[in-house]
């Protein structure tokens, strides 16, 4: 580690301390239960009052926000990327995550011509080979995927650079696309060039392939690993309707915090379903915390592990920034309660007959048409809402509920043509889903769902 950012990052601790009043043989006891938060007293931060909460990178002494900004939905416009981009720069956030499948490669190019107004030591850029299509598996097309990256970017460096959905297609999938055409070798060397600060891989679905990375990482030494966590998948990851249990985000994180790896997070609020909770459970959440929202306290929940780097959020409106920056400014770690209340709401959301679909449109398009995440997120919003499950035929309430449903469908998704009965089950979309979702089987339970007025 670099000298000068060691003793930078010491001095930010001992001063963080000395403000708490907490002498030397405290500081051990308070650091296990809050993360540290880094005051931005350096002159490349414009703004003097920033109270964001920063993690210190372990191997570079490096100072990220706890909040990072995903994005992947961004709006098409590039006067509002800047004005989103602007006001989080100007907040303390610092860490912008990427890839080259994001609105087909809009999301790179915008991002790129956002950040490149401001210094380049302002912010971190995160990227990702996204070469799950076989037909990308050879090193030149992967090759020039990584260097399309650096023009799309307008940066000769980057941050931190991911294998791009690790677990789709199992060891096999990860050595296809890595290990056997010799591009593993070839971002390693990347890295000690330079041109890579920092290596890792996100995952999703098939944990062999996750163990088998990290398994292997005195060959390869992650810098770190992006998982999906939040207080729901951390011991209730579920079924993912594939047949096979996908990894509960506890082991995923114990086993990276074992091997002192960070973790940068996403789907904290699980596609959005964290910050729509049901009546009564909003009911517990005001009378524990009085004027805090879900949304929040699912982040907050994140924040508070210490092994985590950066929590990633994708902030396409202008309103859903401002809120989490002021969750995160400076973070406020979730009481033993609070933790207590998450578990029973997990133990209850596990039993909800949802999808466990995060929107992320990965599968999307459909060669038939199907909206699939647009199908799927009003099937479950059905569900919160209390619509469904319908109640039995013979009850008096069927018929109404009924409609109800189909009223709702046709509001949702107006045009018939993205309805789920246009679904071929072709299964184009299966290796493409990240939560190894069956989606022809999802499509079906909504098509019968529609199919009947009782």
């Amino acid at each position: 580690m670099n000298k000068n950012k060691r003793n930078k990052s010491d001095m930010s601790r001992r001063e963080f301390l000395r403000r708490l009043g907490i002498g030397a043989g405290s500081a051990m006891a308070l650091m296990a239960l809050k993360p540290l938060n880094v005051f931005a007293e350096d002159e490349k931060i414009s703004v003097k009052d920033i109270r964001m909460t920063y993690r210190v990178q372990h191997g570079s002494g490096e100072q990220i926000s706890l909040l990072g900004f995903g994005m992947m939905r961004l709006p098409d416009n590039q006067e509002e990327v800047d004005q989103l981009v602007d006001y989080a720069i100007e907040h303390g956030v610092n860490y912008f995550d990427t890839a080259p499948m994001y609105m087909r490669g809009r999301s790179e190019v915008l991002t790129g011509n956002s950040l490149s107004r401001y210094p380049r030591e302002k912010y971190f850029i995160a990227t990702k080979m996204s070469n799950q299509n076989q037909n990308l598996w050879s090193l030149e097309d992967s090759k020039s995927m990584y260097y399309q990256s650096f023009e799309r970017l307008k940066v000769d460096y980057i941050d931190y650079y991911l294998l791009h959905s690790i677990g789709n297609g199992g060891v096999e999938a990860v050595k296809g696309r890595f290990i056997d055409n010799g591009l593993l070798d070839f971002l390693l060397e990347e890295r000690k060039a330079g041109r890579i600060k920092h290596l890792g891989f996100s995952y999703h679905g098939d944990v062999k392939a996750f163990d088998w990375l990290l398994d292997h990482n005195d060959d390869y030494h992650w810098d770190f690993v992006q998982i999906q966590m939040n207080y729901l998948d951390w011991r209730h990851a579920g079924l993912g309707n594939s047949g096979k249990k996908d990894a509960d985000a506890e082991y995923l994180y114990n086993k990276c915090q074992k091997l002192d790896i960070q973790c940068v997070v996403m789907e904290p609020l699980r596609g959005g379903a964290l910050a729509r909770l049901q009546q009564e459970q909003l009911d517990e959440l005001e009378t524990l915390r009085p004027n805090d929202n879900p949304a929040r306290l699912a982040f907050r929940w994140v924040g508070s592990n210490t092994n985590i780097l950066t929590t990633l959020s994708g902030m396409n409106r202008m309103e859903h920034l401002i809120e989490n920056v002021e969750t995160f400014s400076p973070l406020d770690p979730c009481t033993e309660s609070e933790n207590a209340l998450l578990a029973k709401i997990a133990d209850v959301m596990s039993g909800f007959p949802t999808i466990p679909c995060t929107t992320c449109a990965y599968c999307m398009p459909c060669p038939y048409g199907v909206d699939i995440p647009g199908n799927f997120a009003y099937y479950n919003e059905a569900i919160h809402e209390h619509v469904l499950p319908l109640p039995d035929r013979q009850s008096p309430d069927y018929a109404i509920q009924k409609q109800k449903f189909i009223d709702g469908y046709k509001k949702a998704l107006p045009d018939e043509k993205t309805w789920a009965k246009a679904c071929q089950d072709c299964e184009e979309c299966l290796s493409k889903c990240p939560q190894s979702i069956r989606i022809p089987n999802q499509m079906g339970r909504i098509v019968e769902t529609l199919r009947n007025r009782g």
